[in-house]
Parts: C-alpha cells; structure tokens; sequence
C-alpha cells in the first residue's frame, strides 16, 4: 500500500465514526473516506443480500478515492457480506467481528462473554462461530438490541425511555453472569454512559474500534513522510444535516463537511450520483 493513499471507512449511518475518532488518535497523518449509508439505515432488519449489495456499491464509490484499504465499520456487514466483499475486491477490508473477539477472549476472567447487537448480526451466528473458532470454553450471550441504532442516529442517548429499553436488553446478559460485554455494533459505543450505569463497573466493555485499529497497523506504512494535515472526507447517502449534527458533537467540533451521494441498490458501478453538499 501507497503511503499517500486514504483509508476507506463505511457504515450503515453514524456509527463507524467511533472508528474514524480511533483512527486519528492512532494515525492522524492518515486520510479518511468516510461513507454513511444513512438511506438504507437500519442494516439490522434487511435482507442479507441488500446488505451485500450495498457493501459493493459502497466500496466501488471508495475506491473512486484511490483507498488502499477498507474498514467495514459496521457489524452487521462484517457478518453477513464481509467474506463476499473480501473475495470481490483486490484491496484489504477489515470487519469488526474477529478482533472484538479476540479482545472478549482477552478481558473475560469467568468465560461468560455478553454481546449485543442488531437483529441481522445476532441472527447471523458469526459471534458464536467466532468464539468457538478461537476459544471453544467461552460461552457467549447475544442479545439482539434493534431500538439502539435508531435511538443513536437520532440523537436520542440521554432519555429514560433509553434506559428503560436499554434495562430490558441488557437484563438477559446479567442474569447469565456475563463479566464482558461486547459491543457488536459501531453505534453502542455513543451509549456507553447508559450501558456504564446499569451494569455497573464489575463488567468490562469491549469497543473493537481499538482491536481493528490495531489490526490495521500491521498493514500500513508509518515511514513518516506524511506531515500535511489531511482533509478526511464523509459522504451520507441519506440526511445529511441529522449527519452533521451527530458527528460534529461526537468528533468534539472538527470543521465536518458532509456531502450527499446517492446509492441505487442494483450494485452497478454507476448506480452512485453525487447531489449535494452540506455545511
């Protein structure tokens, strides 16, 4: 991979800029393509082969920018397309699923690791394959959680009816004596206070923004020659004000521009058409 090339970042709205955030704190010479498929938004209730779709089409639009590697920031499509994705393109693309593991195996001392996730990674079983691949004395519980990514692209954290829906999930995870909890999707980290609060510090959370970050740093060339500030670009396929609002609280106010792209969900390499631009 070429030193002055951008990395790619996509997810199904808002939540892979947990990633992007790890990204400049690790890598902050790196250029960020950043794609937030906000029109399709939520991943967690569709087809698998919509999300597979959409997983090319992304990447095609990426691609567009040179990228010399992708991260699928976004659990659901690490689960369901990131082998067809992996095998459809010549570049690196990273998922979520096995390096948020590999810290589960790492951080749990009672074996009882927690999960929560959308309904199609949940539905998947790739958490459960994952472990058993890698540590077959682990016992994971998965929990579906499909009002959390709503809640958080909507901006809606702080409210009691986030808490109480937030309660209600998490309930089956402590009565199965989880010590670990995973986050299987890029948007729970936003809710951590909440998660924090009921669970209590006697369960340790797992973001695997960290352990993907990590991972890509075996391939990346850190030679040095990098010294410019580099302009990170993020494209919405859907609104791209609540976008705005979002990632510039959560990105501590850098100056987001964030432009609209539209994405057609035939896959075709022309299906994308550039509308506007924001802010």
């Amino acid at each position: 991979m070429e030193n002055n090339q951008p990395l790619g970042v996509f997810d199904s709205g808002v939540g892979g800029l947990t990633v992007v955030k790890s990204l400049w704190e690790h890598f902050p010479n790196e250029q960020i393509i950043y794609f937030g498929d906000t029109a399709h938004l939520p991943y967690g209730s569709r087809d698998p082969q919509e999300i597979i779709a959409f997983g090319k089409e992304i990447i095609n639009f990426l691609l567009k920018y040179s990228v010399k590697a992708v991260i699928a920031a976004c659990n659901t499509s690490s689960s369901v397309s990131l082998s067809f994705l992996q095998k459809e393109f010549p570049i690196p693309i990273i998922g979520m699923i096995e390096p948020a593991v590999r810290a589960g195996i790492k951080k749990t001392k009672n074996k009882r690791v927690g999960v929560i996730a959308t309904s199609a990674t949940a539905n998947s079983g790739a958490y459960e394959r994952t472990f058993k691949e890698l540590a077959a004395d682990v016992q994971v519980f998965v929990q579906a959680c499909p009002l959390f990514v709503p809640l958080v692209e909507e901006g809606r954290i702080e409210r009691r009816e986030t808490y109480q829906i937030a309660r209600s999930y998490l309930q089956p995870l402590q009565e199965a004596g989880i010590d670990t909890l995973i986050f299987g999707c890029t948007h729970y980290p936003f809710l951590t206070p909440v998660i924090r609060h009921i669970l209590g510090d006697e369960v340790q959370l797992v973001d695997p923004a960290e352990e993907v970050v990590m991972e890509l740093s075996s391939l990346l060339k850190t030679d040095g020659q990098k010294k410019t500030v580099p302009q990170h670009l993020f494209f919405a396929s859907g609104s791209v004000a609540s976008f705005y609002t979002i990632g510039k609280k959560f990105l501590n106010s850098y100056p987001l521009t964030v432009e609209h792209v539209s994405l057609d969900e035939q896959g075709r390499d022309d299906s994308l058409s550039r509308k506007t631009a924001s802010t």
